[in-house]
């Protein structure tokens, strides 16, 4: 499994009984993760917006989305994988029952443009991305409770193997994201701390992503 190299958050702040990063502005938070990751349990402990949002971010200006006017809020990611036209979660039955597993293409991510003038807006400053990442096995037990009551029609398939997969994508989104400049913290559970990426690549200026103009 992915292990992205992280470190505590030296200074934090509390929003509504919630430690966060002191850079962060409670009307930035995107709450994302895969699916029994705890983002619903998330966002209404910070009393944030309660629909879940979706955001393929193989799309054209897919920061100008509707769906990502309301914050704090949930998003469901659709990711760039190998011989998918657009974006696919990781809970589509494309995505699980796909043999083999489909190859996330992260050339094919479009990034928000860099902030050019006084008076443009800075896209990349304008959404702080929490990533909540638990242990697999954890997200196995709490699916396969939840599966019980049958309120997830994603709870179908419940496999320890799909749930580690999950994981290790958002892993590399989220290392991905971060690398492009975009603000991005983990935690790997809804009650605790928030962690930073150390990786210090920066891939900005790169041509590994889709540069919008």
């Amino acid at each position: 499994m992915t292990r992205l190299p992280l470190e505590p958050v030296d200074r934090v702040q509390e929003i509504k009984g919630v430690r966060f990063a002191a850079a962060v502005q409670f009307r930035q938070l995107l709450v994302t993760g895969p699916p029994g990751c705890g983002k619903t349990t998330f966002v209404a402990k910070v009393g944030g917006w309660p629909e879940e949002g979706y955001v393929d971010l193989c799309a054209n200006r897919w920061w100008t989305a509707q769906s990502l006017s309301l914050r704090p809020r949930e998003i469901h990611l659709g990711l760039p994988f190998a011989g998918q036209r657009l974006g696919v979660s990781v809970f589509d039955r494309d995505w699980i029952e796909a043999d083999p597993p489909l190859t996330l293409e992260l050339e094919r991510v479009v990034l928000p443009p860099k902030k050019r003038f006084f008076f443009s807006v800075d896209w990349r400053s304008r959404f702080t991305f929490e990533f909540l990442l638990p242990e697999p096995q954890l997200i196995l037990e709490r699916r396969l409770q939840r599966a019980l009551r049958g309120t997830h029609p994603v709870d179908e398939v419940v496999r320890l193997d799909v749930i580690q997969r999950q994981v290790e994508i958002y892993e590399e989104i989220a290392l991905f994201l971060h690398r492009h400049d975009l603000m991005v913290y983990v935690r790997r559970d809804t009650d605790q701390p928030p962690f930073r990426i150390t990786d210090s690549t920066s891939q900005a200026d790169g041509g590994s992503a889709r540069q919008a103009s």
